[in-house]
């Protein structure tokens, strides 16, 4: 018997998950480290047998996370060695179809792709040469959030320039595909019929985007070519008309300082001026803070008409991610006069977070997902 482990590195945190390796994972400890820079820490999740533990680790970067939860498994693990390590890779391209083992030549073609996602790519990169240097002889795999859209229809993956740049490989490629693939997963194995129909998942977080599902394949996305399309996330800008960025150079802001701008100082914190996260939004009386959450759930509900309209109908709407899992208000407010998509909040339900939260036609649920999962389950596949 052995143990494997996920790694899932976004921009400024770790997700992580330690597992016995099995047909189906069996999972020993999730966890992750937050605020990476001067103040990180790294928290172990509550357990059958432990409470939440945090642990202050101070200055980090994403090689001395990885460091640190490298060592805070050890007692997890129980001396069982480590035969995989699986990561979350943001960008695959159209070369990367589904998990694939981490060699250095398949390193050297995913940091072709750092400028297509620059506040992910590098640190899934950065991951994974940590996890080589700790565990050399474990088998390292990469699952990408592009796979899951592989496939779409031409309109939904071109973009209206020169057909040179399509072949080339400037097209929408879609992200978040790991927390789509264990959606429509779940759906299959609870909701047979729905998972059959034509469904729109909302992944609402710090980074958010939805998804049009029909017979559990995506057939559209709200992002595109990079992370930065389509909703407004934490700090990222969503949908924004490409005439500003040609503003913006003629007024002499150049490609780094517009970069760090669409990136890391616009979304909600742009918006509000105070922050980035969901709950201190919800919590302040500035106007400020309501104007970013009414933006938000006004291009939510511009994309759930979007996507109702790829898919023909809609037979459900899925909440996940943490906002769309945690955050009862902004579900309301998406779904306040949405009777026209059969979309009927049961408030109750909502409030007490509840799977299914709509009285109406179409049913609405809150489905609490799981990338790690889905980065082990294809570890073992690929170990065995």
């Amino acid at each position: 018997m052995s143990g494997i482990l996920t790694l899932n590195a976004g921009s400024s945190s770790i997700k992580f998950g330690v597992y016995l390796a099995a047909h189906e994972p069996e999972l020993l400890q999730l966890g992750q480290v937050e605020n990476l820079g001067p103040v990180a820490r790294l928290i172990l999740d509550a357990t059958d047998s432990s409470e939440e533990q945090v642990i202050e680790i101070g200055p980090a970067d994403h090689a001395a996370g990885v460091r640190a939860i490298l060592k805070a498994i050890i007692p997890v693990l129980k001396g069982l060695p480590v035969s995989g390590v699986g990561h979350r890779i943001v960008h695959g391209g159209k070369t990367f179809v589904g998990p694939v083992e981490l060699t250095e030549e398949v390193l050297r073609q995913l940091e072709a792709f750092v400028p297509l996602a620059p506040l992910h790519q590098p640190h899934n990169i950065a991951a994974v040469r940590a996890a080589q240097d700790a565990f050399p002889e474990a088998l390292q795999i990469g699952c990408f959030d592009t796979s899951f859209h592989q496939g779409h229809p031409f309109v939904n993956d071109a973009f209206a320039l020169p057909r040179r740049f399509y072949e080339k490989g400037v097209r929408r490629y879609g992200f978040h595909g790991l927390s789509y693939d264990y959606v429509t997963g779940k759906l299959q194995n609870d909701y047979p019929e729905l998972a059959k129909g034509r469904v729109v998942i909302a992944h609402l977080g710090n980074g958010a985007s939805m998804c049009a599902v029909k017979d559990g394949q995506s057939i559209g996305s709200t992002m595109g070519f990079s992370a930065l399309d389509g909703l407004p996330m934490g700090t990222r800008c969503g949908q924004l008309d490409p005439g500003v960025l040609l503003y913006l150079m003629e007024q002499g802001h150049g490609v780094e300082a517009i970069t760090h701008i669409l990136y890391k100082k616009s979304g909600l914190l742009g918006l509000s001026e105070i922050s980035h996260d969901m709950r201190t939004l919800l919590a302040s009386e500035d106007p400020r803070a309501k104007e970013a959450i009414d933006y938000y759930v006004f291009r939510i509900r511009r994309e759930l008409g979007a996507m109702a309209a790829i898919l023909g109908g809609l037979d459900a709407l899925v909440f996940c991610g943490g906002i769309g899992e945690h955050a009862a208000p902004i579900r309301a407010q998406v779904l306040d006069g949405m009777e026209f998509l059969g979309l009927v909040l049961n408030v109750e339900a909502n409030d007490s977070s509840s799977m299914v939260i709509s009285e109406g036609d179409t049913p609405v649920l809150v489905i609490p997902t799981d990338e790690e999962r889905v980065i082990a389950r294809a570890l073992c596949a690929a170990l065995s």
